[in-house]
């Protein structure tokens, strides 16, 4: 609540140096420092006490190397990166802003079904943890959750830019307005085209004049499958020191940039896209997030001290398909969140055709050696830092292809 605190010294007593929380480039500094920080010094604390309490990984032999050597690591180092993000969040966000209690939502949610599988895991020795289909029903739960806030709470606006031709007729002040009034829309960002935005009420114009109000029908769907789709393949990619966790630090990173340059108008005129108003808060979370996984990547990676599982996992996935929906750019995750993707494909495409050549041949047959794919390449023998040393550099040059969809058209 640090922010509230000096934004009162500053309007009432005019503290010197209190209105530089007013900005959100400093505030996002701060939690990322504060961020960083807490995880690395909590962290070690928590994995002190987890190894003391015996709260360990339990491993199947799968015929992995040094996958026996893993048994009995700490899990649900999730924890580490759920309070790293919050606190800083909690004393240094506007946390009235609707996109800030959307994501708080969003974290204490996945976090909370992440907990109870590895608790189920951990404590109830039961290996399989929470039976999907209530890990599902959690996850279209959250999606309900967002996609109405999305749709509905009045404060979750954009601005249409307007014709060029227009601009200098209306002013604000004797300044060219740029923008048009802040409307409800549930239009979203279409890569690497010129006229790039798409609207979902299109598919209920058969409705009529009452489309945009029945347009939740296929916008809250939407935001379930992004949801649901992204938190699996987080999950799926948290299977060797430090994938995870290193994939999604270059992923929140470049969900920031896209943040910031939504949430301000300056950038959104520059460079064409969407202008989100209040959007921009969510730089600060993201910052503090950013700064929690780097500080838990300090223990994750190999050989890591502590294992995120699904406490972390899910609640990563999820946060992801939160911010990119929310600045409407849900379109470019396949792109984004590349790594994810593939390893969810492999993992689908792997028992889709064990099932299809055991029905037709009598015995299933594999594409992969394993799956998820990181699995594939420690089969070939790669050992896993170098797996997860080239997952990155992927991870990294999806991410700039990312950005440059901001100009390439």
């Amino acid at each position: 609540m640090l922010y509230y605190l000096f934004d009162y010294l500053d309007a009432n007593y005019q503290l010197i140096g209190a209105g530089v929380f007013k900005y959100i480039s400093f505030r996002s500094s701060v939690a990322f420092i504060m961020a960083l920080l807490f995880s690395t010094v909590f962290g070690k604390r928590l994995i002190n006490y987890l190894r003391t309490k015996q709260i360990g990984e339990s491993v199947r032999d799968l015929g992995l190397d040094g996958q026996v050597q893993k048994a009995g690591t700490p899990t649900m180092g999730g924890i580490i990166i759920i309070l790293g993000t919050l606190i800083p969040v909690l004393l240094i966000a506007q946390v009235h802003n609707i996109y800030v209690i959307m994501l708080i939502i969003t974290t204490l949610w996945m976090g909370a079904i992440g907990f109870l599988d590895d608790y189920i895991k951990v404590f109830k020795k039961d290996k399989e943890g929470l039976k999907g289909k209530f890990k599902v029903f959690g996850q279209v739960g959250l999606g309900v959750i967002v996609g109405a806030m999305l749709f509905f709470h009045p404060e979750v606006t954009m601005k249409d830019k307007l014709p060029s031709n227009d601009i200098e007729m209306v002013t604000e002040s004797g300044v060219p307005k740029l923008f048009g009034e802040a409307h409800k829309s549930i239009k979203t960002t279409v890569p690497f085209f010129k006229n790039n935005s798409l609207d979902y009420a299109v598919i209920t114009e058969w409705l009529g004049d009452t489309s945009n109000k029945y347009g939740w029908l296929v916008f809250i769907p939407v935001v379930i499958f992004i949801i649901t789709a992204l938190s699996n393949g987080a999950n799926l990619t948290d299977g060797i020191d430090g994938l995870a966790a290193g994939t999604s630090v270059i992923v929140v990173v470049t969900l920031g940039v896209f943040t910031w340059v939504s949430g301000n108008i300056i950038f959104a005129n520059y460079l064409d896209v969407m202008y989100i108003p209040k959007s921009g808060e969510m730089v600060v979370f993201i910052s503090a997030f950013a700064g929690a996984l780097v500080g838990f990547l300090w223990y994750n990676t190999y050989p890591a001290q502590v294992f995120m599982g699904d406490t972390g996992s899910l609640t990563i996935g999820g946060i992801i398909a939160v911010i990119a929906v929310a600045i409407r750019k849900e379109l470019l995750i396949p792109v984004l969140a590349g790594i994810f993707l593939i390893e969810n494909l492999s993992v689908v495409l792997q028992v889709g055709y064990f099932k299809y050549t055991r029905k037709k041949y009598g015995e299933g047959k594999r594409i992969f050696k394993m799956a998820p794919l990181h699995h594939h390449y420690q089969k070939l023998g790669y050992h896993e830092s170098k797996i997860v040393a080239r997952f990155v550099i992927v991870a990294i040059l999806l991410a700039v292809l990312t950005v440059i969809t901001l100009k390439l058209r």
